[in-house]
């Protein structure tokens, strides 16, 4: 596998994981705090998952765990991204946190392609 798709997905993944903790970050501090608990807990789910992915993805040796690995932060980023996108409307962060992970989402897609292509 080339090592381009590789590098764009670690961006990605730097770029996703600082987005969802300062999503998760600023959304504490709203005052409707308790309508967005739900997309608190995704966020930070997702920056652990990224953070994993990230080092797992960066070693690459073993291909079925970097493929499981990167299939769960392709779901992380899903779901991060589907309650972000319902607050983007009202959030600038959501708004910014949902781009990051559809990005993430879809650079981690082109990797698994790789792999299986």
């Amino acid at each position: 596998m080339s090592s381009e798709p590789l590098a764009a997905a670690i961006d990605a993944m730097l770029e996703c994981e600082e987005a969802v903790t300062a999503c998760a970050a600023a959304m504490v501090t709203e005052d409707d705090v308790r309508a967005l608990q739900d997309a608190i807990i995704r966020d930070l789910n997702c920056a652990d998952v990224l953070a994993a992915t990230r080092r797992v993805v960066s070693r690459g040796s073993d291909a079925a765990l970097l493929s499981s690995q990167l299939e769960a932060c392709v779901l992380a980023c899903e779901h991060s991204a589907e309650l972000c996108a319902q607050h983007a409307g009202h959030h600038e962060h959501c708004r910014m946190c949902s781009n990051a992970t559809v990005r993430c989402a879809e650079a981690c897609r082109q990797v698994l392609r790789g792999l299986h292509g």
